[in-house]
């Protein structure tokens, strides 16, 4: 199977690496530069030599897994996605690289430093996710120089050398496209190719079955190399061995014969290669073996794995073969390479390194952190469990449990949902939130919240009541509840005499309390004296302490809740959300003696305070395992010299970062060994300058005396002097040179010693360190916990104790905790153990997090396991297979295996899971899957053009059919073969039957919802191009899961909704998964991987159309049909009489016999048709011969045709037998197929003569139903017995209704999509699928079964006649005839056809006639290359 690719492949090594590094992709990029001066004798020394350069930045096993990688191909579509980039620049001619600069390109560096100075005038260009941009200065002012070149040429290397100069002056920005000016074609791999025996009732040809006979053998009887004649003289006692072990020879060698069912059961042994099972059904197995495996499916199946699947671990992670497919197993290898070779270079071996995979990792919570809410500065307003007015609520747990409708919250006594409320009284958004909160209280009886107020007011005392009126709400409020216990009340009379977009005045508060409390006396309450001031400062404490953002601010069970959930209007559609989520988790963990608040408070997600640069999911790590390529990875020893806690190892790791001489260094450090201090702690402290200048002796005296006295003084005596050091009044004494020893203790001589006799050397090294290693400006400060930089942007950002208390605990509950464990019982001594534990911490947490590993142990492993050691001392993987060996699971898992360990070292375990009794041959095909562990080359050095699929010593007798088993975003097409793929009989073949298939497109697929439903918008339609080409295919959404699928080649590409009906009615309002920003007006997607690639897309109607349906009447525009292609030629036909009067059949073929049948029944439709007619065809399967000549037919012929193609969507159930895929394309994607702008499509079977006008079919009034099918006939009586549908569930289901045949049917498209017809089949499809004996003959059985759901209009009889079902009187007036299977006679169709239609040997003989003219007209020349096949550029 071919794709483009191109030699010189350093673009696909560079890509590889860039996976890695960013930074590292450039230094390849840097030393590849040399090459163009190099002449080698071969592509293979070229390529070993750009191996053994990209193995400067890679591990051994990463440069095996590159080797993977470039056999597979795998970044081909990257580098085509440039190419294809560089198409819609366009190139300048003659260029083997270019610079575009805003817009205009140049081929010289003279005309690219013109372009430069203009460029501020222009707009800067788009960049995508996966440009390589040279590292330097990111401003948005600076003008951007994107270069298309091939790297490693001239061309590239004088661009290159100005631009990255450049780029490192802070002058531009420098972002580099591969780019190539010619490709050619190289043979893909990671795909299988199946030749499937064709199940019996559709074969074209009879088995043939050998008879053996074991009677009269001559001398001369040859078997396999044993001559049984001169056998059985030499030993006339073994006559019955030697009989059977000639039986077992030839049948192991014989075409293959059908197996009894009972030679398939338990005692049999079978293997993977078909002709094999035959002679292996009479070895009886070990019982030990079988009693092993059983016992060892019983473990198997807790994890979801039955008798007869398959399930493939890689060190612990399920890699699922249906899902999966080499390029992702390629990816979790890269992953876990990353991983295993860090700890090896850790020094865990062995072992060990499971241990350590295998701990739990959760770096970030998925529903957020929450604070803690049991805090006295919080007034509750109410309290479920206490307050009599919930007195009559139940308070059992159980309730939670009681079936309620959907929506309805239940009404239970205990504190479950509580609303806390941070406000700031004279804030105006405050007014709202206290009457929204006030409505929940008193009206809305379900929406029952703790409701809780933080009011954060003045701390400052000298203010009082009648200067805040923060402060005056607040001592009113303390005094209503300390004397009337009514802290309710308050709440709405006094805001309710605020009107919204005013604030509280504390005129308001005082005529309030007046009003109110006219005994009170006003001045005791508010004024400077007041008695009702208590617990005032308490509120703004806690809310500062707890780090959250801009006032008012809302938590919900202490979760925060965002600024947008915080608007009046949203906030209580958010909180009823929550409110759901919350029940569904109680239902599940609380139980009944708990007090609520507290279970919550203990969650794994409540933290002390809520910071977002500790908290956030983005995340920094130091890389500590020595990669290669990667710059000095330790500093100058901070863990060498540092703060110790008191406590014990093992200990949490942190780096102070920052200029020391400056007061932010300082505080940061003192914030630090504060925390250190306290009693909770157990970590230790290492300091690395960071200054903002060139550092001296003179300004750098405070850090010299810390490093000295680190090095020479006890732990507790540094703690103590540096704390006194840090003091900003102690500050002078340092700087000044006064002694400043006082209070060291014993060994202040060996201090002063090293201060005066340290180098400044060491503060270069640390300088250089943060720059180039930890990425910060010169001054910036840093945190380093545990190899995680968290860096602090400005000197006004403040790091607290309280915010090293909470990363402490956030580094230790999330993975440093149990790893500290894993370490300890390495018996290491301190410093090293701590040392680890930083380095393993940063290592894993830094990681992708993907599913949980599982730790398969099954029980034995003595008769039932093949086990493969791992070679010692090296990284190796740990790979678990458990298969059944006669299943296609095993067929694809067997090679992989192979594969795998030729790419990697592993430690193999491959478990048996056969199934104890078979009820028919289990595998039905013969398979290759296409997979090398590197490119490979011919003798003569050569680039080989690439893998391919084999089958050798096939049976002759079967019928075969072809089918290839590609990746889910595959579209592939036979390109080139003259034999019938479809039905394959290798006895009728003399040589080799080849076939060429080529990767014609990859697979965009997405769900789209409207956002204002919550549905998907049915019929929207979609557009994909480019800037120059915007409407290049397009789709339509379906209703299932709003999925919709594009075809595309490697590129960036524009999504639109169509013009037309779509865009009049709808506008994007937001996307997923795409690659360009939220707000951006293009949808940009770029397709640059063979990995699948799903998109989400959320819709909304415009205003002004809210009220129109997309699918009502007069939906199609002029435009929409415009977009249609027809073959090329022909006159122009007005639109409208064009779309009146063109005849729409739609049929599906596959194999040459079918498309023998396809060509006479269209023959047949023109025959008789007056009205032009264009036929639609199914792509998917149609043959190369085919699609090669239907261009001239439609020529010579005059009607209009169109291919169309739909990939089977991935979470429909999937059919496995071709025919029964064609049957399923017949019937379930009807809406999706066909332009918006047909509104009626006729189906005919392709075995079927047509002998009247086919538009009286299309003009037939279907009376509301969606589509139109001819029931079975009921004349031939001596068919009775096979009338299925006339006994059992049909005669039930279908009660008075007929039983409708698929060979021919018309669908009213408009009323079809309107009613949902397709969502609906698809759905009972889903549903009924499921059961392998259900749905025998899908494309007829769904209809029939859905007749109920989706009306069908039972058309005349004479438009389908059948010999096998109807009678011959009635043939006379037949419209129709069709060739349907006879169970009776079991009559091959071919001699059928010409028995029973008399024109069908004419019509055979017409088309063979003109084919054989169009090959003479092809091979004499006289005809140029034959048209393209026209694409209708909607479905994919």
């Amino acid at each position: 199977m071919y794709l483009l690719f191109c030699k010189s492949c350093q673009f696909f090594h560079s890509e590889f690496i860039r996976e890695d590094d960013e930074e590292k992709f450039w230094k390849f990029v840097d030393t590849i530069q040399m090459f163009t001066s190099l002449s080698l004798e071969s592509v293979r020394s070229y390529y070993n030599l750009i191996i053994k350069k990209a193995g400067q930045f890679l591990t051994d096993l990463q440069v095996n897994l590159l080797k993977l990688s470039l056999s597979l191909r795998a970044y081909s579509p990257a580098v085509h996605a440039f190419q294809q980039i560089a198409r819609d620049e366009p190139p300048p001619d003659g260029c083997a690289a270019f610079v575009v600069v805003h817009g205009q390109n140049a081929c010289s560096t003279k005309d690219m430093k013109k372009l430069l100075k203009t460029a501020a005038g222009r707009p800067r260009p788009y960049l995508y996710k996966s440009d390589h941009q040279y590292p330097g200065v990111n401003g948005t002012d600076l003008p951007v120089a994107v270069l298309y070149a091939e790297i490693g040429t001239k061309e590239f290397n004088t661009f290159h050398k100005v631009l990255s100069e450049r780029a490192q002056d802070g002058k531009l920005i420098y972002v580099l496209r591969h780019f190539v000016s010619k490709n050619e074609k190289m043979l893909l791999s990671g795909y299988g190719v199946e030749l499937a025996i064709k199940s019996t009732e559709y074969k074209a040809v009879d088995d043939t079955q050998v008879k053996v006979t074991t009677d009269n053998v001559d001398e001369n009887d040859e078997v396999q190399g044993f001559l049984f004649g001169k056998l059985k003289k030499s030993h006339p006692e073994l006559q019955e061995e030697l009989g059977e072990l000639r039986k077992h020879l030839l049948e192991s060698t014989n075409d293959m014969t059908p197996l009894k069912v009972w030679e398939l059961q338990g005692g049999q042994a079978a293997v993977i290669d078909g002709p094999l099972l035959q002679s292996l059904t009479r070895v009886a197995v070990n019982q030990d073996m079988k009693k092993e495996i059983e016992e060892n499916q019983k473990v198997s199946e807790s994890m979801g794995i039955h008798p007869g699947d398959a399930g493939l671990f890689i060190n612990g992670i399920h890699v699922d073969l249906d899902l999966h497919n080499p390029f992702s197993i390629l990816d979790i290898l890269r992953t876990e390479a990353k991983i295993l070779q860090g700890l090896h270079n850790l020094g865990i071996r062995g072992s060990s390194i499971s241990k350590f995979l295998h701990l739990p990792s959760s770096t970030t919570l998925e529903d957020g952190y929450a604070l803690d809410i049991r805090h006295t500065s919080i007034m509750w307003v109410n309290d479920i469990e206490k307050d009599s007015m919930y007195r009559h609520w139940p308070s059992s747990l159980q309730e939670l449990l009681r079936a309620t409708f959907p929506g309805v919250i239940r009404q239970i006594r205990r504190n479950f949902y509580n609303l806390v409320l941070f406000l700031d009284p004279v804030q105006e958004e405050s007014i709202e939130l206290v009457k929204l909160a006030e409505l929940f209280y008193k009206h809305n009886i379900p929406l029952r919240y703790v409701i809780g107020f933080v009011l954060v007011v003045s701390a400052d005392d000298k203010v009082d009541g009648y200067l805040d009126a923060g402060v005056a709400l607040f001592r009113l409020l303390n005094y209503i509840s300390e004397e009337y216990d009514e802290a309710q009340a308050f709440t709405s009379m006094i805001f309710n005499r605020v009107e919204v977009g005013e604030t509280l005045s504390v005129d308001t508060v005082t005529a309030y309390l007046k009003k109110k409390f006219p005994k009170a006396n006003a001045a005791r309450i508010l004024g400077v004296d007041s008695s009702y001031d208590d617990n005032r400062k308490a509120g703004g404490g806690f809310y500062r302490k707890s780090g959250l953002g801009a006032l008012p601010v809302g938590l919900f069970n202490g979760v925060p809740l965002s600024s947008e959930e915080m608007d009046p209007e949203e906030l209580e559609t958010v909180l009823l959300q929550k409110i759901m989520e919350t029940t569904n988790f109680f239902q599940r963990a609380i139980t009944e003696s708990v007090d609520v608040v507290d279970f919550l408070m203990e969650q794994a997600n409540v933290v002390p305070r809520i910071n977002p640069l500790i908290l956030s999911s983005e995340r920094r790590y130091l890389d500590f395992t020595s990669s290669p390529g990667s710059p000095l990875m330790t500093p100058p020893d901070p863990n060498q010299c540092q703060y110790q806690s008191l406590k014990t190892y093992p200990k949490w790791t942190v780096w102070i970062v920052a200029d020391i001489e400056q007061p932010p260094g300082r505080q940061l450090l003192r914030n630090a060994l504060k925390h250190m201090k306290s009693s909770s702690s157990s970590c230790r402290v290492g300091v690395i300058n960071n200054p903002s200048g060139k550092p001296t002796e003179d300004n750098s005296s405070l850090y010299r005396a810390i490093w000295a006295s680190l090095l020479t003084q006890s732990s507790k005596n540094t703690l103590d002097f540096t704390l006194k050091l840090l003091k900003e009044e102690n500050r002078y004494t340092v700087t000044n040179g006064d002694t400043f020893f006082i209070g060291l203790g014993m060994g202040h001589d060996a201090f002063e010693k090293k201060f005066n006799t340290m180098e400044v050397d060491f503060l270069h090294s640390q300088q250089k360190y943060c720059k180039e290693v930890l990425k910060l400006k010169a001054g910036q400060r840093a945190v380093v916990s545990n190899g995680r930089i968290l860096s602090l942007l400005d000197e006004e950002e403040e790091f607290s104790v309280e915010d090293f208390h909470l990363l402490e605990k956030i580094t230790l509950r999330t993975s440093a905790e149990k790893i500290k464990s894993k370490i300890k019982q390495m018996n290491l001594n301190a410093e090293k153990a701590n040392d680890l534990i930083m380095k393993v911490d940063a290592l894993l947490t830094s990681s992708p997090k993907g599913e949980a590993r599982k730790d398969v142990k099954l029980l034995k492993d003595k008769h039932s396991v093949l086990q493969l050691a791992q070679r010692e001392d090296e990284v190796f993987y740990d790979v678990v297979a458990i298969v059944d060996p006669l299943t296609r699971d095993a067929q694809k898992l067997a090679p992989l295996l192979v594969v795998l360990g030729q790419v990697v070292n592993m430690k193999v375990q491959v478990f048996m899971n056969c199934r104890a009794k078979l009820s028919e041959m289990p595998l039905k095909s013969f398979y290759q899957y296409v997979l090398e562990p590197d490119v490979s080359f011919f003798g003569n050095n050569s680039l080989s053009p690439g893998p391919v699929a084999r089958f050798t010593e096939i049976p002759e007798s079967p019928l075969l059919t072809l089918n290839m088993i590609t990746p889910e975003s595959w579209m592939v097409e036979a390109v080139s073969s003259p034999y019938d793929l479809d039905n394959i009989h290798l006895q009728e073949i003399s040589g080799v039957v080849n076939a060429e298939y080529e990767l014609e497109y990859l697979l965009l697929e997405g769900h789209c919802f409207d956002l204002s439903t919550g549905q998907p918008p049915r019929g929207l339609q979609f557009t994909l191009g480019m800037r120059q080409e915007p409407l290049m295919h397009d789709t339509i959404v379906m209703a299932n899961l709003g999925y919709f699928q594009l075809k595309a080649n490697p590129g960036a590409w524009i999504l639109r909704l169509r013009e037309g009906r779509s865009e009049d009615l709808y506008q994007i309002q937001a996307h997923d998964g795409t690659d360009s920003p939220l707000d951006a007006g293009d949808v940009i997607v770029v397709l640059n991987s063979f990995h699948s690639k799903i998109i989400k897309v959320r819709v909304q109607k415009k205003p002004d159309k809210l009220n129109e349906d997309l699918l009502s009447e007069g939906t199609e525009s002029k435009g929409l049909w415009d977009s249609i292609t027809s073959f090329a030629g022909g006159p122009s036909v007005d639109e409208d009489d064009k779309k009146k009067d063109v005849l729409n059949i739609f049929s599906v073929a596959s194999g040459h016999l079918y498309e023998r049948f396809l060509r006479i029944m269209m023959l047949s439709v023109l025959q008789h048709t007056k009205t032009p007619v264009k036929f639609w065809f199914l792509k998917n399967y149609l043959s190369p011969s085919f699609k090669d000549t239907i261009s001239h037919m439609a020529k010579a012929y005059g009607f209009q045709y169109e291919l169309v193609q739909y990939k089977w969507p991935r979470w429909l159930h999937q059919q496995t037998e071709k025919q029964r895929i064609i049957w399923g394309y017949k019937i379930l994607f009807l809406d999706v197929l066909f332009p918006l702008a047909v509104d009626k499509i006729i189906f005919v079977d392709a075995d079927q003569i047509v002998r009247a006008d086919i538009k009286e079919l299309g003009d037939l009034d279907l009376e509301g139903a969606p589509y139109g099918y001819t029931p079975f006939c009921d004349s031939r009586k001596e068919m009775e017995g096979y009338r299925f549908w006339k006994t059992g569930y049909w005669a039930s289901h279908l009660g008075q209704r007929k039983y409708h045949i698929s060979a021919l049917y018309v669908v009213d498209l408009k009323k079809f999509r309107k009613i949902a017809a397709g969502d609906r089949l698809r759905g009972q499809y889903q549903a009924l699928s499921q059961d392998p004996n259900s749905l025998s003959n899908l494309d007829q059985d769904l209809p029939n079964n859905m007749i109920h759901q989706v009306a069908i209009k039972s058309l005349p009889q004479e438009w389908l006649w059948c010999e096998t079902w109807c009678d011959d009187r009635s043939k006379a007036a037949a419209k129709t005839i069709d060739l349907c299977n006879n169970p009776k006679t079991k009559e091959p169709k071919l001699s059928a056809a010409v028995r029973i239609v008399p024109e069908w040997s004419k019509y055979d003989n017409e088309i063979k006639q003109f084919l054989k003219q169009v090959k003479e007209k092809i091979t004499e020349g006289r005809l140029s290359s034959s048209p393209s096949s026209p694409q209708h550029t909607g479905k994919t």
